[in-house]
């Protein structure tokens, strides 16, 4: 722990203790001697002992376990950011992620979409549940409003359907980029051993021979960067890059947005854009 933060543990529960108010928790008031739960308080909340959350905020005993730590989350009713706070001050890493299912996207990360209006945008579930995306994405990759919910999702579309096959010019390369990817994203949101993901899988290997070879080679990759050909029956082959984006506290999404790679890639997608726009 660095020398200049040599209880900073304790120091963030205290300041988190002093500011509950005891009769929000059925807790009488009285005369306290200082704002908050006392110490003994937020143990029994915890169901830890008064002694080792005592040891805990004067910077004794050593380092907590998880599971202690998500008492004492509970029993301060910490936000998810300050229980990954807790985390990094006590064992120097985020908390375990647990994936939870995503229905859509705020109206705020709507618009960060919509600010792009000439780069196609999707955010995707660690499922690879498409949830949000701009206008541009649906004239270029898919009209996604258009489709049932459960066929948003972008492995279903990439090996189920003949369509999305034959408009992506290098189908094989970004079929097992989408795979490991996709391996990388359930195991970081914690959903690697749920039932939804098993049952992806298992469908997903029921409907395609490449999906079940590509999923037994057990490749895991990052997002990062890359490039996707496009052949669109508009503007025809069109060269993408796209980089992909962690939404900020929510490990279970992320961004992917796309841009021309060569100036007449611009040109051509500014003019489809431009005449879908104005129709």
């Amino acid at each position: 722990m660095p020398r200049d933060l040599p209880n900073a543990l304790g120091t963030y529960l205290r300041d988190r203790r002093s500011r509950l108010d005891p009769a929000a928790f059925g807790l009488a008031g009285g005369r306290r001697r200082t704002p908050g739960l006392r110490r003994e308080e937020v143990a029994s909340r915890a169901n830890i002992s008064p002694t080792w959350y005592t040891w805990l905020e004067q910077g004794r005993g050593g380092a907590p376990s998880a599971d202690v730590l998500d008492r004492i989350a509970r029993g301060l009713m910490l936000t998810d950011p300050e229980r990954e706070h807790i985390y990094m001050l006590a064992l120097g890493r985020p908390p375990e992620a647990h994936y939870r299912p995503v229905d859509g996207i705020s109206p705020r990360l709507q618009r960060v979409l919509d600010a792009m209006p000439l780069s196609p945008a999707i955010i995707k579930t660690a499922m690879w549940d498409v949830v949000g995306w701009n206008r541009a994405a649906t004239l270029l990759l898919t009209d996604y409003a258009r489709l049932p919910r459960e066929e948003r999702n972008i492995l279903r579309m990439m090996f189920g359907s003949d369509h999305v096959r034959t408009r992506n010019a290098d189908w094989e390369t970004i079929a097992r980029f989408v795979v490991g990817a996709f391996r990388a994203d359930v195991t970081r949101a914690g959903a690697a051993n749920s039932a939804a993901a098993a049952a992806l899988v298992d469908e997903l290997c029921g409907i395609s021979a490449d999906f079940r070879q590509l999923w037994q080679d057990n490749d895991v990759v990052s997002h990062g960067e890359g490039v996707k050909r496009i052949h669109h029956p508009e503007a025809g082959l069109l060269a993408m890059e796209f980089a992909s984006f962690a939404v900020e506290g929510r490990p279970e999404l992320g961004m992917i947005v796309y841009n021309p790679v060569s100036d007449d890639d611009r040109e051509r997608l500014s003019r489809l854009l431009a005449g879908r726009m104005q129709g």
